[in-house]
């Protein structure tokens, strides 16, 4: 069976959960990644150990999983993070990366703590995972999937490295090509996994042209996509999959 590091799985209603249930039903073994300190100081809806409960839930099912916890603002923790992986499950196949800081803030009230833990996960940390990962390659090769966003104003920090997110990934698509690695982007437009106000809700649904926001399944199927042998052709790409939101607006 193939094997697959998922990292950012800290919240059951977050993406990076449903994109670790399809991948289970499409028969991935797993490796969870997560920092529940994060989760607790954002102060978002979870449940008391959501990565323990979805990974006894995936065992379920017949699937492998594997918890590998890391503070990936701390630049020893990415490549332990995928070696630890790999011990266990063997060979990675696949990396998909929802990890991320987000913590809003503007441009004359940005921290340089705050824009320098942005710039270490979103950016420092992305780049060590995908380098050890590409180092631990099978021969056939692998695919690496990152989210991004175009959330910028009020989000700065946040927008800023998600752009810088972008054209790392997206080189190691020629880069890493020797290798057999595939890269993508994936921009998922507005997806409410908890962060949403009332009115933010009703302004996102307001300019999606079907007039519903997504939810983490519509992320979890493009990578299901990506990740099979009918998606091997799509590589070195950023990736739309928001429903038809306007491109560069957010919901406020």
């Amino acid at each position: 069976m193939p094997n697959a590091l998922v990292t950012g799985v800290g919240r059951r209603r977050g993406i990076a959960a449903g994109i670790a249930a399809g991948l289970a039903a499409d028969g991935w073994d797993l490796a969870l990644s997560y920092w529940e300190p994060y989760d607790q100081r954002l102060g978002l809806e979870r449940g008391q150990d959501d990565p323990a409960q979805l990974a006894d839930e995936l065992r379920g099912q017949g699937r492998r999983v594997v918890l590998v916890p890391g503070d990936l603002e701390d630049p020893a923790v990415p490549a332990t993070v995928v070696a630890r992986a790999a011990e266990q499950l063997g060979p990675l196949d696949a990396l998909v990366m929802s990890h991320a800081e987000s913590v809003d803030s503007s441009i004359l009230d940005t921290t340089v703590e705050s824009f320098d833990r942005h710039y270490a996960v979103n950016i420092r940390a992305t780049w060590l995972l995908v380098a050890a990962f590409a180092r631990q390659l099978p021969r056939h090769g692998g695919s690496v999937i990152a989210l991004t966003s175009d959330h910028t104003v009020g989000n700065v920090p946040y927008g800023v490295t998600k752009g810088g997110l972008d054209r790392l990934v997206l080189a190691s698509a020629h880069e890493l090509a020797d290798v057999g690695l595939r890269a993508n982007v994936i921009n998922p437009g507005p997806i409410d996994t908890g962060w949403m106000t009332e009115e933010i809700r009703a302004a996102g649904v307001a300019q999606q042209p079907g007039g519903s926001l997504g939810t983490p399944n519509e992320t979890a199927n493009l990578i299901r996509f990506l990740l099979s042998e009918q998606g091997r052709w799509i590589n070195g790409q950023l990736l739309y999959s928001n429903g038809g939101y306007p491109r560069g607006r957010i919901p406020v």
